[in-house]
């Protein structure tokens, strides 16, 4: 196995990395791109790390968030200027391992181009070895990163964005790429931060062997930070965080320690709203003035089930042909927000009650529900709906429908404002649903309805009783004040044991 050498380092004019690339680190993100975009890299940043002779990089001095993104590094082999997708992968003679190091307390400084919150020295190491280009099939590719020796990334090239080969052509099309050129292949969901003390590793490797015979590796980029000590001159500009940076820098709000946007769904409030039905939700939510909050005509695969969770959200408009080209395929918004879902997360979906046609089918559902997700909502048609409704996870549906969502959607975009079953909804509400039915509960709320939820059915089983015995509801169901305070003489004398 060739190793990387100072010779390779300095063969190389131009270190090219592109921004989106997977699409677990697009769903993280939020936004998935429709075309690849790109910044350079100074080949200053360049650095040799294995396990033998670990590359050392510096968090800069008053830096708080030095980001690590294990990524697939492709070394030009021989010029390419305006190749097409058939031949771009000859121009790659190299893959190798590398480390998209960057300080995010200075991305505010750069306007987009990533100078100086990426290309300080020792931000890009690559090797240890190199796997020849032409012994490989570039979808076959597996990245792995470590942090501290936990692993913390972990994904392959079968489903790329921008496959390798596009990356060439794309990048051809207007500039030289030449020989040691090198470019960055984009890093999965999973990265993160990395401290003064820490030790990253990355490895790349083939997920199946070469011409049949065992899997081909890197070996393991092992990079060292330490603490800088030369502070930021006045002249220029200075390190700054803030819980936007931090958020980006460490994947999420939980992953950087930071309390959860808005009102949270705490394990006591979930458990307490498990404990009542929507019926009695309902009536409290009218007594509050809250009348259009639930989402009515859905039938439940699973109505047995008491479901608490917060929304997410996924639009579909009516499909236009044209559009459909630019926003069906692909990782779309429909894949995306099937992607990002999060453990014990119902994802609700507006379909404008269109019902003919599916609008979640049994692989999608059956992604949801590996992630955790508590339901899925739809006011439109289920495919496949034999094997969805076989799952554990409850889906919502409007009916049963064999097309698929082209027929009559567009999946436009996620996390908005929406409409679903002829009511709002919108992101981090609260679902609960049960054989009753499915209400929206807004986050504010929800302490408060759910304790006089708790009192309301506690009366009412109380009712239940005296009715079972023979009383007429006359002045029982509601109460009025001498059955009040039997209610109230029977509620003590259970707290006291006396009953």
């Amino acid at each position: 196995m060739e190793q990387v050498t100072d010779h390779t380092l300095a063969a190389a004019r131009k270190v090219i990395a592109v921004h989106i690339n997977y699409p677990s680190r697009a769903a993280q993100r939020g936004r998935t791109p429709e075309q690849p975009s790109y910044f350079l890299k100074p080949p200053s940043s360049l650095a040799f790390g294995s396990a033998e002779a670990p590359s050392v990089v510096e968090r800069p001095a008053g830096c708080e968030l030095l980001g690590f993104e294990g990524e697939i590094a492709l070394i030009i082999g021989k010029p390419a200027r305006r190749v097409g997708l058939e031949d771009a992968w000859s121009h790659v003679e190299w893959v190798t391992a590398s480390n998209d190091l960057g300080v995010y307390d200075l991305r505010y400084a750069d306007k987009g181009s990533n100078l100086r919150s990426k290309g300080g020295d020792g931000f890009t190491p690559v090797g240890p070895g190199l796997i020849p280009a032409d012994a490989v099939d570039p979808s076959s590719l597996r990245i792995r990163a470590w942090h501290n020796s936990e692993l913390v990334q972990d994904d392959t090239t079968g489903d790329l964005l921008f496959p390798f080969a596009r990356l060439v052509a794309d990048l051809s099309q207007l500039l030289t790429l030449e020989e040691g050129d090198i470019i960055l292949t984009g890093t999965p969901a999973g990265a993160s931060v990395a401290k003064p003390g820490d030790v990253v590793e990355v490895e790349v490797s083939t997920t199946t062997g070469a011409t049949g015979g065992a899997a081909l590796t890197t070996g393991r980029l092992v990079t060292r930070v330490e603490e800088g000590t030369t502070a930021f001159a006045d002249f220029g500009a200075r390190p700054k965080a803030d819980d936007v940076q931090r958020e980006e820098a460490y994947g999420s709000r939980a992953a950087a320690g930071l309390a959860a946007v808005g009102h949270v769904l705490t394990p006591e409030l979930k458990a307490k709203l498990e404990s009542v039905c929507t019926a009695t939700l309902s009536s409290q939510l009218r007594k509050r003035g809250l009348n259009n909050v639930s989402i009515d005509g859905l039938t439940s695969t699973r109505p047995e089930k008491r479901i608490v969770g917060l929304a997410r959200t996924l639009r579909y408009v009516p499909n236009r042909e044209d559009l459909f080209k630019t926003h069906g395929g692909g990782f779309n918004a429909q894949k995306q927000a099937i992607d990002s879902v999060n453990e014990g997360e119902i994802l609700v979906m507006e379909a404008r009650g269109e019902k003919g046609t599916g609008t979640i089918g049994d692989i999608l559902a059956l992604r949801a529900q590996v992630r955790g997700a508590a339901a899925i909502i739809t006011d439109g048609g289920v495919r496949d709906f034999a094997a969805v409704a076989a799952m554990e996870m409850p889906t919502y549906y409007a009916n049963p429908h064999p097309a698929v969502l082209g027929r009559r959607h567009i999946p436009w975009d996620t996390d908005i404002t929406i409409a679903c079953g002829g009511t709002t909804v919108q992101p981090g509400d609260i679902i609960v649903a049960d054989s009753d039915g499915i209400l929206v509960i807004p986050p504010a709320l929800a302490e408060e309805l759910a304790d006089d939820s708790i009192i309301q059915e506690r009366e009412e089983t109380f009712i239940a009783e005296m009715v079972a015995q023979g009383h007429s509801v006359d002045g029982l169901y509601p109460m009025n004040a001498e059955w009040q305070a039997r209610y109230k003489e029977r509620a003590s004398a259970k707290e006291t044991g006396n009953d």
